[in-house]
């Protein structure tokens, strides 16, 4: 079971991350950092890029370091892989909810950006490292999805500060290696192209974001529960997301 809650910390990590390209911060980074904008600075777009996934890394390290505190103090506390996996099924079930908009709280939240004035002050080594470092951070700028805050919860229920790590590493890994999307964008007219089949997209990534939650949610709910439980879970997400979606679409009363 304890490999459960890794995989599937791993996968939520791994899709929230690419989630995340659709914040204004990520497409603003993928307008920023071309190859046709880094020619234009001086700069290589290899060079720079490399340094961004670097600073992704390091940024997903540093969330994993703060998750593999609390995993460490839950390992020392000795609380039960049943105990760990029910807690994560209700953290799971809470994040689902919040992306399928039932609690009411719009996406995204935080909405900070990277410092663009960074693009003409510094070098491109660390303007790259520097926005990939808040960008793999996760908390540092737009939150997309609530994924994030569950993938930070699943690294904690691990009670593994190695694992933890790894679920950071992954998180920071992916999100850095976002800069890659627009490695065509030589032109105007690529990088446009590249925008057009982001916005394509765009729903289907945000539409996965949710589902692995629920999935999430449903898989510890049966395993910490009852073989039924996930099913549970899910009649009851896909209910509350009913009311909600019912709700918004009622004509306010005069």
């Amino acid at each position: 079971m304890a490999v459960i809650l890794l995989a599937l910390a791993l996968l939520v990590a791994t899709a929230s991350a690419v989630r995340g390209i659709w914040s204004p911060c990520g497409l603003s980074m993928l307008s920023s950092i071309t190859p046709m904008t880094e020619s234009g600075r001086g700069h290589r777009f290899g060079v720079t890029a490399a340094w961004f996934v670097v600073g992704g890394a390091v940024g997903g390290l540093c969330l994993g370091a703060l998750a593999a505190t609390g995993a460490a103090g839950l390992s020392a506390a000795g609380l039960s892989l049943d105990a760990r996996m029910g807690i994560g099924a209700v953290v799971a079930l809470l994040t689902a909810g919040i992306d399928l908009g039932v609690f009411g709280v719009e996406l995204p939240i935080f909405k900070r950006q990277v410092d663009d004035a960074w693009l003409r002050r510094y070098r491109g080594w660390a303007y790259g490292a520097g926005f990939g470092w808040q960008i793999g951070f996760g908390v540092a700028t737009y939150i997309m999805t609530a994924g994030i805050f569950l993938t930070i919860a699943l690294a904690v229920l691990t009670a593994s500060a190695a694992q933890a790590l790894l679920v950071g590493a992954v998180f920071g890994v992916v999100r850095g290696s976002a800069v890659y999307v627009g490695r065509s964008a030589s032109s105007p007219a690529a990088l446009a192209r590249v925008h057009e089949r982001l916005d394509a997209v765009g729903p289907y990534a945000r539409t996965t974001a949710t589902g692995v939650q629920v999935v999430a949610a449903a898989l510890l709910a049966s395993t910490a529960w009852h073989p039924l439980a996930g099913l549970v879970v899910v009649a009851a997400l896909v209910a509350a997301w009913s009311l909600a979606r019912g709700a918004s679409t009622q004509p306010a009363r005069s």
